[in-house]
C-alpha cells in the first residue's frame, strides 16, 4: 500500500526569497526531490512574512514566486482532480496559503490598501487556501500564538471580506483567545467559512502554546475542519519522536478521524538563532521522504482505513467541499 500524500503547510516559498536557494536544495525538508520520493501530491505553499514594516514585501514576492511554480515542468497547480492525470503523475501539485495576514496589509496601511494586496496575492497564485491571521506575536488583526490578544476590529473586517471567498482561517498560530472569538464572530454572522489547524498538534499530549487545547481541537472537529500533524520537535516531543503517535491517537479520541491531516512544517531551520532547537525535526521526520514510512507505522498501530484518511482522504475531503 502506497497512498498519496497531502501536506498542509511548509515554507518552501520564503526560502527561495534566499539568494541561492532552489528547489532543489536538500537543507530543506520540503524539497522537489523530497516531494517526490514521498509521493506529496499536494504540497501547500505559505506565503510567511513577519509582523513589522515592509512585510507585504514578502507576501507579494512569494505569490509571484508561486506563479512561477506552477509553470515549472515539476509542478501543477492542485485542483479539482487533476492530480490524477496521467501528465501529472510525476508531479507535485501546489496551492498557496497566507500565513500571517501581515503579509497582505502591514501595521501602518490602510486596509483598502492591505486588500488590494490580498487581490494582488490572489491573482498571482490563482487560489488561496486559507489565511492565518497572525503569527506568533500580535498585529492589527490579533493576537498570536506567544500573545494575548484576541479578534480586533480589522480582524472583523478580515474575516467579512473574506467570507465570499471561499478561503479557509487557519488558527495554527493564533492566540487561545483569537481562535475563540473568531468562532463567535462567525457565529454571530452566520457565516460558512471553513476552519482548519494546519500544522497544529494536541497540547494535553504535548504542553506549547502551539499545539491546540482540548476546547478548540473538538471545536475545529465539530466544524468538519482540518488539524495538520506538525513534525517539529517542540510539538511533538523534545525526546521522543514516537510520540507523535501518541498525538494521532489523542486527536481520535476526540473523535477526529476525519479531521486529522499532516502539517509536517518543513521549513529552513538551520540558520535559526536558537541553536539549543537544533535539529528541528528528529531523523524520522526529517524531510517529505519519509511519509511512506510513517504511513506504514500508522497501519500498523492503527489500521491502513486511517492511513488513508491522514494521509490524503480527509484533506481532499475539505478541499473539495470548500469549492463545491
Amino acid at each position: 500500500m502506497n497512498p498519496i500524500n497531502i501536506d498542509l503547510h511548509c515554507d518552501l516559498l520564503y526560502h527561495l526569497l534566499r539568494a541561492n536557494s532552489t528547489i532543489d536544495d536538500k537543507e530543506l525538508g520540503c524539497s522537489l526531490p523530497y516531494l517526490q520520493e514521498g509521493n506529496v501530491k499536494l504540497q501547500v505553499m505559505a506565503m510567511y512574512a513577519g509582523t513589522g514594516e515592509g512585510s507585504t514585501v514578502y507576501g507579494l514576492q512569494q505569490s509571484k514566486l508561486f506563479s512561477d511554480l506552477i509553470k515549472n515542468e515539476n509542478f501543477f497547480l492542485f485542483e479539482n482532480e487533476n492530480y490524477k492525470n496521467p501528465e501529472n503523475e510525476n508531479r507535485v501539485g501546489v496551492i498557496a496559503s497566507i500565513e500571517n495576514a501581515s503579509a497582505f496589509c502591514d501595521e501602518n496601511e490602510t486596509l483598502d490598501s492591505g486588500f488590494k494586496n490580498l487581490e494582488t496575492i490572489i491573482k498571482n497564485t490563482q487560489k488561496v487556501l486559507y489565511i492565518g491571521i497572525t503569527h506568533h506575536l500580535e498585529n492589527r488583526f490579533g493576537g498570536g500564538n506567544n500573545a494575548a490578544a484576541g479578534l480586533k476590529d480589522d480582524g472583523k473586517v478580515l474575516i467579512d471580506y473574506i467570507v465570499d471567498r471561499k478561503i479557509a482561517i487557519d488558527l495554527a498560530h493564533t492566540s487561545d483567545q483569537l481562535a475563540y472569538d473568531i468562532f463567535t464572530y462567525i457565529d454571530q454572522k452566520n457565516y460558512s467559512i471553513p476552519i482548519l489547524a494546519s500544522h497544529s498538534n494536541y497540547r494535553t499530549v504535548y504542553k506549547n502554546n502551539r499545539n491546540l487545547p482540548d476546547e478548540l481541537a473538538k471545536e475545529v472537529m465539530n466544524r468538519n475542519g482540518l488539524i495538520g500533524l506538525n513534525f517539529i520537535k517542540d510539538y511533538v516531543d523534545l525526546e521522543h519522536p514516537e510520540r507523535l503517535y501518541e498525538h494521532i491517537q489523542y486527536g481520535l479520541d476526540l473523535g477526529g478521524e476525519n479531521s486529522i491531516a499532516y502539517g509536517a512544517d518543513y521549513f529552513y531551520w538551520k540558520e535559526h538563532p536558537d541553536t539549543s532547537r537544533h535539529p528541528f525535526f528528529f531523523e524520522e521526520h526529517s524531510n517529505a521522504s519519509v511519509y511512506p514510512s510513517v504511513n506504514k507505522e500508522i497501519e500498523k498501530r492503527f489500521s491502513s482505513e486511517l492511513v488513508e484518511k491522514i494521509s490524503h482522504r480527509n484533506a481532499l475531503h475539505f478541499i473539495e467541499s470548500m469549492y463545491k
